[in-house]
């Protein structure tokens, strides 16, 4: 499980998110950057969960995730919108996610 791609995935993207996030203004770390941290991990969480699941459980933890994701991909188009990111920046958090994304919509199409 923690080979799939999704995974692999997910972990560099968090390696690379956290710590551009905690770089956010003073006005934003405790609010705007504690809800992309939160996001992104519960994502990473409820991945796992759908990966120890089976069945109706496991369907239930990925469109949790599912959600998650789209949540997340908000939030840091809205951190883009403030200044919080350069261009450059959000452009490859951006690739990450549609690849986090895909692979996750797979996942839900063989569930």
């Amino acid at each position: 499980m923690n080979e799939s791609p999704l995974f692999v995935r997910t972990h560099d993207f968090l390696l690379w998110l956290l710590p551009q996030v905690q770089k956010f203004p003073r006005a934003y770390r405790f609010t705007l950057s504690e809800r992309i941290q939160r996001q992104g991990m519960e994502f990473q969480d409820s991945i796992v969960w759908a990966g120890k699941s089976k069945g109706e459980t496991r369907r239930v933890w990925l469109a949790k995730a599912d959600v998650l994701l789209e949540q997340l991909r908000f939030w840091l188009r809205f951190a883009r919108d403030l200044g919080l990111f350069t261009v450059g920046q959000y452009e490859h958090a951006a690739r990450l996610q549609v690849e986090m994304g895909c692979l996750l919509g797979s996942w839900i199409k063989q569930a």
